[in-house]
């Protein structure tokens, strides 16, 4: 699918991904966009000027200035919007007249990246973070106990402190454990970040004592995203081994700013690292039900930019469609704009690990890393002002075009 739009060849952004988020300029408001090489296509002057026409939909939707919406409008719509944005814009359909020779349309809806800012793309209503790579909890040491690979283990993250990609990340405050051993309170020591894979969901069941089968979980994703789920963990080590994670996770989660389709990933799906047995509630569905989607892992000090890790969302025993379904089972209900998250995405080596928590064995032993330009870096936990960077890449499966998530960062801040 060649476009008319300028797309480089490693672009994250070719007409195969087409994802959507929500930007702003220094003359527009805050609106829904679809990336597109190095640009944005603004929706909202798409939908003002009927481009959508032939189209059964509720173009209102896509003049929002949060996806919520339009993701609940269903994946029939969101695959046919998809379609038409992809004919749009190619080079060889007749559709490419609509924006590509309408001088006036174009230079208002397609807007340099070097232009915008990104928002948070849905209003997250609630967040649940899933624990179901089992190497992440293997690499720290902790005996799997049957569960895990009976259910989706999670617990439920704060909606309010989920941010997107280059929101400053403040470093928290808590008790811990001081190396006295006795209790204190202060600036975190021990402060990570977790890498993991997540999805935005359309709509759910909506009433309370209902739940979502399997089968129909793959049609209440919208899209993913990159997430970094940060981690004091000094704070979180005094607070869970009576009950869970609370002030030691609750503080920030970023997460990328474009969603990416299921449409998109098509391509990269394969099978779960277990396929049973299960009870039946959690049966059924594809065999290939999750991704496989490196995910690269930099951290940029004063000294330069490092390679830590690349993990896989690949490395998980459950599937989205499962996690949905298991955490409606008990009557829970999902809402449109609801995140829901993988867990840490660590592999078998150490090239695999995702936090520093595993890389560094808790602090036991220094990470040492050094770039291209022979700099060297040394950390057990996240100095401040080190930024975080996840990014991915995945190049189509017949070499054309590619997909990406853009990047997924942050920059830690001292405390107040």
């Amino acid at each position: 699918m060649a476009s008319w739009v300028p797309i480089e060849q490693h672009s994250d952004f070719s007409l195969q991904n087409l994802p959507f988020g929500v930007f702003s300029t220094q003359s527009l408001d805050q609106r829904i966009g679809v990336a597109v090489g190095n640009h944005v296509l603004d929706m909202k002057a798409l939908a003002h000027n009927d481009v959508f026409v032939g189209l059964d939909f509720d173009t209102a939707t896509l003049q929002k200035s949060t996806l919520n919406q339009y993701a609940a409008l269903g994946r029939d719509i969101h695959r046919s919007v998809r379609t038409f944005l992809q004919n749009l814009l190619s080079d060889k359909t007749p559709h490419a007249a609509l924006l590509r020779d309408n001088d006036r349309l174009r230079s208002a809806a397609l807007i340099s990246m070097r232009d915008v800012k990104m928002h948070l793309p849905m209003a997250v209503g609630d967040y649940t973070d899933f624990f179901v790579v089992p190497y992440h909890a293997q690499n720290v040491g902790q005996t799997l106990p049957a569960a895990f690979f009976e259910q989706p283990l999670g617990y439920h993250g704060r909606a309010s402190s989920v941010v997107v990609s280059g929101t400053p990340v403040r470093r928290p405050r808590g008790q811990f454990v001081g190396q006295d051993g006795k209790a204190t309170f202060g600036p975190s020591q021990k402060l990570d970040y977790e890498v993991e894979f997540a999805a935005f969901v359309t709509h759910g069941q909506q009433k309370m004592g209902e739940s979502i089968e399997v089968n129909d979980g793959e049609d209440l994703i919208f899209g993913f995203v990159l997430l970094n789920d940060w981690s004091a963990r000094d704070i979180q080590r005094r607070e869970t081994a009576p009950l869970g994670p609370f002030n030691g996770k609750n503080f920030c989660t970023t997460i990328s700013p474009w969603i990416v389709s299921p449409d998109a990933l098509e391509p990269y799906r394969t099978a779960p690292l277990r396929s049973g047995p299960w009870l039946p509630y959690l049966n059924g569905g594809r065999e290939d039900s999750v991704y496989d989607i490196l995910i690269q892992v930099q951290i940029q000090s004063k000294s330069g930019t490092f390679d830590v890790s690349r993990c896989n969302t690949k490395n998980v025993v459950f599937s989205f469609p499962q996690m949905l379904a298991h955490h409606t089972a008990g009557g829970c209900p999902m809402r449109t704009g609801d995140l829901i998250a993988t867990g840490t995405l660590s592999g078998a080596t150490p090239q695999e690990y995702g936090c520093l928590l595993e890389v560094t064995c808790d602090g036991a032993n220094q990470l040492k890393v050094s770039n291209a330009q022979n700099q060297e870096m040394c950390r057990t936990f996240l100095d401040d002002g080190d930024s975080v960077i996840f990014t991915t890449y995945l190049p189509r499966k017949d070499g054309i075009g590619g997909v990406g998530f853009g990047m997924c960062e942050g920059q830690i801040l001292a405390c107040h």
